[in-house]
């Protein structure tokens, strides 16, 4: 089996295209004010073969434009069969900080949200892939 992936990272409007993601990971401040939304429809129109694809959003899940437009594109994703992963944002003690009514919302519709450690990633990985 041979996997693809391609990695972009968002900061307000603009969508860019990551050549190194586990060094954007390290990189990028999260804040609110973006547009979640925008950026998984940007995600949706890579979709090929929704249910052989995971799209995975690292974030604190404050979106600053219209959560309706956030949680149509994530029932559009869901309902495509692709899956939809949230990994939301810790603090600098590794305490959740996020939005959780949109991630009680995200999960409500059949999106996998994590608040969890690197550590736990894993494990978490694995139980999206099984299902």
């Amino acid at each position: 089996m041979s996997l693809t992936h391609r990695d972009a990272a968002f900061n307000g409007n603009r969508i860019l295209v990551v050549d190194d993601p586990v060094q954007a990971l390290m990189s990028i401040q999260l804040g609110g004010g973006t547009d979640i939304a925008g950026a998984l429809r940007y995600c949706e129109g890579l979709i090929t073969t929704p249910h052989r694809t995971m799209v995975v959003l690292v974030s604190d899940l404050c979106e600053g434009g219209p959560r309706k437009d956030l949680y149509g594109v994530a029932r559009d994703i869901i309902e495509s069969g692709a899956k939809l992963i949230a990994l939301t944002a810790l603090d600098e003690n590794a305490v959740p900080a996020y939005d959780r009514v949109v991630g009680k919302a995200l999960a409500g519709m059949g999106a996998w949200v994590g608040a969890l450690t690197p550590a736990k990633l894993a494990d978490f990985m694995a139980n999206v892939m099984r299902s």
